[in-house]
């Protein structure tokens, strides 16, 4: 397994932008898909944005298309998801995931490694 280590959540109102990070500290990301899921109190866990390793290819939830972006630096080990315009709705606990599959189509699954979460919470 891989060790994932988010940072970058917080309170923030709606409408404002938030950066998370996920790194793998100590070893260099591996050739796989990487991606960010959320779960909020008292519902499951769910798909938000994926990455394949070269960075080419992207996957959102359709709540999130237009206002989320994924990115990977390979070099930094570390993936971001870029939130603008949150909305209240996007609070939850934001969980960084390795997939155990090249394709950028996942979902809980197909998850080999998870962080810790970071939470996000967006006022209105």
């Amino acid at each position: 397994q891989v060790q994932l280590v988010e940072s970058g959540g917080g309170l923030v109102q709606a409408g404002a932008s938030l950066r998370l990070s996920c790194a793998a500290p100590g070893r260099t990301f591996s050739s796989d898909t990487k991606g960010w899921f959320r779960q909020a109190p008292g519902k499951a866990r769910e798909f938000v944005a994926a990455i394949n390793w070269s960075g080419r290819s992207t996957h959102y939830a359709d709540s999130v298309k237009g206002r989320f972006t994924i990115s990977r630096d390979n070099a930094k080990n570390t993936v971001y998801l870029q939130m603008n315009s949150v909305k209240p709705e996007d609070t939850a606990v934001y969980y960084c995931a390795a997939g155990k599959t090249a394709s950028v189509v996942i979902g809980p699954a197909d998850i080999g490694s998870w962080g810790q979460g970071t939470q996000v919470t967006v006022s209105s």
